[in-house]
């Protein structure tokens, strides 16, 4: 970030809060257009006041993002946010180019600890974990199908501890032995403990529920913990040597949380301080996810590798002013509506309003009612919806929240001042605060309505309000996936049978299974704590669940056991029937004990359309049990509710859910928690257990973290046996003053590639082919095919990377007439691998270029899809259109983007693409200047030079922004 010097062109705009920290006021402009900007616009406005530096941000792009109302979508505007944020497959090769440089400047004599990233940067070593190891799984079970396995014993030894079965002997393995399975973890101690070497976790089950052998379930995450830091100890002592030699860097180590949530729970700021001043925090990532900050008021959002490796490098965004399209919510959410319904009812409005590429923020008097982590959870859904940003400005639910974080009361009170001094902070309920947006959509939150999905598929939506009459018609229609077809004087059929000594009926629509599972879509805490609380009041009020019912809970995690158990509400859960059964797959995927046999004596004597109930994602007919023939996916709440209902022929707004003993009735909405009550109990034991938590995993790390050696060198000492890390050369005969442009003469084509060529067919991310260059590097290097990881594990490796380079078996290249990873070398007239042609065009010392079609390099952005074309030798890509961020990344490592002229192409202008090409360039570019390309044909066209800014062509002439970097430090 930039602080002001004395010549800053906006000195005049600081102001001085009470406790002496300065800060730009954009309100000083006097400009009655601010006050009208979207909130996420003026977080755009103050970074482009506070870092104009007359070079990346200049005063008129200040004016633009001003103008905003009418230069969306036309002006092309700097963003230079707070913070950059890397997960390790796409900071390693940052953090590689960062570490050559220092190489490339010490070879100059400059001091190399002068190259650090200008921007606070940090990087989370989350995305290396494989599964080695697992626990005793179910899918695993000998029988997944319920009842006695193949290697059944006589049960449990006495000295095997053993948990209190669920009523009516629901633990699914209770009449199971040992399990001699051998994808189970080692057998633990014969004493049925873990070993005391091993760390017992708090709320972890002794026992396989599936299984009833004891595992050790510290142990299995441990040794795939110990396997990920083994596996990857060379890139891991790299990223130790970063985090110690580089400044501005911050690296999180493995086993701390995965990006976004520890991005979430520790790294968010709301605002930043530094050298006296304050200003908003703001963060773009290299994960489309990283959108979900958006929620706590934090405007930030994915971007690819070099954009990422730009930005801490000091070089603004480019972004075009994006439209902004109000989203207003109003009215009053439904009692029995949970977070997951209004997070899946909100994305469904936006996908189809059409706001593809557009900056969505949300205002009105309906967002008060959503929480911190719904309102993260809608942001998180951004891709889903196509929006950039779904933006939430701050508010009071904001400040609650970060009361419970790492937030002290000092902080508070100086992000309350800034963003009121400022006017980033909102009070939804007041419409005179309104912004004027591009477009306003309206949702109504009182539309969203808790919904089921069922009988037989999850598409097949029903209100819960209309269920009693949806199950009814399901009784009547054919059968079909909605239909039973059971004779009208069969339908009130009821079948007495004894359980326990008592006697019962069932009926069509009876529930004999209710399993609460923490899993996919249903792992917000909200739901599950409201299923935890409902349960409480429930046995607070004096219901029961009929013992027949099998009822179990499988939370996703043991942090959900945790903030249960913690939270007061899982002691309800088990009296009500919901014992935590275990960790992984249970009712979803058929695995639960069989249901008493008096239940499917009963279900088959009266031909009964039996129903399941469960929080999970699958319930298709039959799946659960064959002799259950109706199933409905749920909230965990409603699971709870239909499961003491006994069935799903029930009018919650008219029935009672049951009679106490003192024959009392007592409906759903008596005891169902409210959305207050729900918040409050996240926010004290979820929110403040989870950052507890974090902390102290950031602040202890781990032992094999805390125990890698790393050099104390100021330049890296680079291993040349390293498959994964390597100097990469695009410091190379860097000299101190710039080259002149020089034009490209009789350069080959190495690849002519059609339309839609996509940055997967570029830069494959998946897994090295034993057949590729890829795979000759590595086996040259002593490994085996099993040690080849992936493309994306070994991006700090250029060796590899320019091998990968246009290596997808999905290519289609026009020099060859098939798909592959295959080009034609011309002067040899012989088909070769794309890399080993490349390397022999640069022998003979002859540039490359690429002619290709329309949207050239669209999709996902990733590092390597300019770095690898570079190294290759390739001068320019002429083709019909690009993708606008791929044609940018293309000029920040030196390569020309050429487009055709309107209505030209290869083909109109016949070019085979065996001819050379010569590409003249002037002593001075200027941008969207006309070229002249000449083949060897005699043909002659011209193209247009894609450089939009003098910037471009400055980037360009240095041979990219790295190159441009390392020169300014010479």
């Amino acid at each position: 970030c930039l602080f002001p010097s004395a010549e800053h062109p906006y000195n005049h705009l600081i102001e001085t809060l009470k406790d002496g920290t300065k800060f730009f006021s954009p309100q000083k402009l006097n400009d009655p257009r601010y006050d009208k900007l979207p909130l996420s616009i003026r977080v755009l406005l103050e970074a482009a006041i506070r870092n104009c530096d007359g070079f990346y941000t200049k005063e008129e792009d200040v004016q633009n993002i001003l103008d905003w109302q009418q230069q969306q979508s036309k002006a092309e505007v700097p963003f230079s946010p707070a913070r950059v944020l890397l997960q390790d497959f796409t900071g390693i090769p940052a953090m590689v180019d960062l570490a050559a440089m220092r190489d490339s400047v010490a070879k100059h004599g400059i001091d190399p600890s002068l190259v650090n990233p200008k921007c606070p940067t940090d990087l989370i070593v989350d995305h290396s974990l494989q599964i080695d190891y697992s626990k005793c799984a179910i899918q695993n079970a000998p029988n997944p199908g319920g009842g006695d396995g193949p290697n059944q014993s006589q049960g449990p030894s006495r000295s095997t501890p053993s948990r209190p079965p669920s009523r009516g002997g629901s633990h699914c393995g209770s009449q199971r032995g040992p399990c001699s399975k051998a994808s189970c973890s080692d057998p633990p101690a014969s004493s049925g403990r873990p070993s005391a070497s091993v760390q017992q976790i708090e709320n972890t089950p002794l026992l396989c529920p599936f299984h009833l052998q004891p595992v050790s379930e510290p142990e299995t995450a441990l040794k795939n913990q110990e396997m990920e830091l083994i596996r990857n100890k060379e890139r891991l002592r790299f990223f130790k040597w970063c985090s110690k030699a580089f400044k501005n860097v911050n690296v999180v180590p493995p086993d701390v949380g995965a990006v976004h949530q520890v991005n979430l729970e520790y790294l968010s700021r709301v605002i930043q301080v530094s050298d006296s001043f304050v200003y908003p925090d703001s963060v773009v990532g290299t994960d489309s996810h990283t959108t979900m900050i958006n929620g706590l008021g934090i405007l930030g959002w994915g971007v690819g590798g070099i954009e990422s490796e730009a930005v801490m490098l000091g070089q603004p965004v480019s972004l075009t002013l994006p439209q902004v399209v109000g989203c207003k919510l109003v009215g009053s959410i439904n009692p029995l509506t949970t977070s997951i319904d209004i997070v899946l009812g909100i994305t469904k409005h936006l996908r189809q309003a059409g706001i593809s590429g557009k900056f969505v923020e949300f205002f009105g008097p309906g967002v008060s009612q959503l929480s911190a982590p719904d309102r993260t959870t809608i942001a998180n859904m951004c891709p889903e919806y196509n929006a950039t940003v779904s933006f939430f400005p701050v508010d009071q639910v904001t400040l609650k929240h970060f009361k419970k974080t790492n937030f002290t009361q000092d902080k508070l009170e100086l992000l309350e001042s800034y963003m009121k001094a400022v006017k980033l902070f909102r009070s939804y309920e007041d419409p005179s605060e309104d912004p004027q947006y591009s477009e306003v959509i309206e949702i109504n939150l009182s539309s969203m309505v808790p919904c089921v999905s069922g009988p037989k598929r999850p598409q097949d939506r029903v209100s819960v309000s209309s269920m009693k009459e949806d199950f009814q018609s399901c009784l009547d229609e054919k059968v079909g996936f909605k239909g039973f077809h059971i004779l009208k004087e069969k339908q009130e059929t009821r079948v007495p049978f004894q359980h326990c000594g008592q006697e019962y009926q069932l009926a069509h629509g009876s529930v004999v299974i209710a399993a609460v599972i923490s899993c996919t879509n249903n792992c917000n805490p909200s739901v599950m704590l409201t299923a935890g609380l409902l349960a409480k009041k429930a046995v607070e009020a004096g219901l029961v669940v009929k013992p027949y019912i099998r009822t179990s809970l499988a939370p996703g995690s043991g942090m959900v056991t945790h903030y249960l158990n913690t939270s007061g509400v899982l002691p309800y859960f088990s009296q009500l029937g919901f014992e935590v059964i275990g960790y992984g797959c249970a009712t979803c995927v058929g695995n639960m004990a069989p249901l008493p046999e008096a239940v499917v004596d009963a279900i088959k004597q009266g031909d009964l359309v039996a129903c399941g109930v469960l929080s999970g994602n699958r319930h298709f007919e039959g799946r659960l049990c064959d002799c259950v023939r109706a199933n409905y996916l749920a909230s965990p709440p409603l699971v709870v509710a239909y499961a003491l209902a006994g069935t799903v022929g029930i009018d919650f707004e008219k029935e009672p859910l049951g009679v106490t003993s003192e024959g009392k009735e007592v409906y759903l909405c008596d005891i169902w928690p409210s959305r207050e009550e729900v918040q409050q109990t996240e926010e004290d034991t979820v929110i403040s257990s989870i950052f507890k938590d974090l902390r102290g995993r950031m602040e202890k790390g781990n032992t094999f973290w805390n125990n890698i050696e790393y050099p104390e060198s100021v330049v890296f000492p680079w291993d040349h046996k390293s498959t994964y890390i390597r100097s990469p050369s695009f410091f190379s005969k860097l000299s101190k003053d710039v080259p002149p442009p020089q034009s490209i003469e009789s350069a080959h084509v190495l690849l002519f590639l059609g339309d839609k060529v996509t940055t997967d067919h570029i830069s494959p991310a998946g897994s090295i082919a034993r057949v590729s260059a890829a795979a000759k590097y590595l086996l040259s290097k002593r490994l085996t095919p099993r040690e080849f990881n992936s493309y994306g594990a070994r991006r700090g490796n250029d060796a590899v990377m320019t091998r990968g380079t246009f290596a997808s078996i999905k290519l289609q290249n026009r020099l060859i007439g098939k798909p592959g990873p295959k080009t034609l070398h011309i002067p040899s007239n012989q088909t070769l691998d794309v890399f080993e042609a490349a390397e022999r065009y640069q022998k003979d010392g002859i540039p490359l270029i690429i002619l290709a079609g329309k949207d050239y390099g669209s999709g996902n952005s990733r590092d390597w899809v300019a770095k690898g074309p570079y190294l290759l030798g390739i001068r320019a890509v002429i083709a019909e259109s690009f993708e606008k961020l791929h044609k940018n990344q293309l000029v920040g490592m030196g390569i020309m983007p050429l487009q055709f002229l309107p209505g030209q192409n290869a083909d109109s202008l016949e070019l085979s693409g065996k001819e050379k090409f010569t590409i003249t360039l002037p002593d001075s570019l200027s941008p969207r200047q006309q070229l002249t390309v000449k083949t060897s044909q005699g043909k002659s066209f011209s193209v247009t030079a894609l450089f939009d800014t003098e910037l471009d062509v400055i980037f360009f002439q240095h041979g990219g922004h790295l190159r441009y970097v390392a020169r300014t430090l010479l």
